[in-house]
Order: C-alpha cells, then sequence, then structure tokens
C-alpha cells in the first residue's frame, strides 16, 4: 500500500542562515521541494536554530525530500527557492 502524506503546517521557503533556521513547529518530518528550474542547493540539518550542523546534502532542482529528524533540529538551505512543510504519512 502507498502511503499518503498527511499535510501539518504551511509550505515556506526555508530560511538561509544559521541563526534564522527553522525546526518547523518541532516537526519530525518535513517534505521538501527545490522550486528551481535549473539550479540544486545544499539543505543544512542544525542540532537546533543557532548550533553546529548535523550533516547536508545537495536538493536537485525540481525534486521532493522527505526528511525525518528530532524535534529539535531545524533545517536551512543555501537558496529560499527550497520550500519546506510539516508532513507525517498515513497508510
Amino acid at each position: 500500500m502507498a502511503n499518503r502524506t498527511l499535510i501539518k503546517g504551511a509550505e515556506v521557503a526555508l530560511p538561509t542562515t544559521v541563526g534564522t533556521a527553522s525546526s518547523f513547529g518541532s516537526a519530525t518530518m518535513v517534505r521538501l521541494f527545490n522550486s528551481h528550474a535549473t539550479n540544486a542547493y545544499k539543505v543544512t540539518l542544525l542540532e537546533d536554530t543557532g548550533a553546529a550542523g548535523i550533516g547536508s546534502f545537495t536538493m536537485a532542482a525540481q525534486s521532493v525530500e522527505y526528511i525525518e529528524k528530532n524535534s529539535v533540529h531545524a533545517l536551512l538551505a543555501e537558496n529560499a527557492a527550497v520550500l519546506g512543510a510539516k508532513v507525517g504519512f498515513t497508510n
């Protein structure tokens, strides 16, 4: 059976600086979409909104990724073209 996405918050542009990184309302699952037509951008996961990075990856243009994280972890992107929303899954 396919998973269905449960929308739990509004889609917004990811912040682009460490001090403004977002936990997406303490989300444990975030859906990301790189809305740029051609450019790939780096996405970084932080311990919290102002802390050291846990890791990062490059998101291809026009791609979707689902990030599972701890509720206090925060996300930021190299460019505001990367959008995110708090989500969950239902079966």
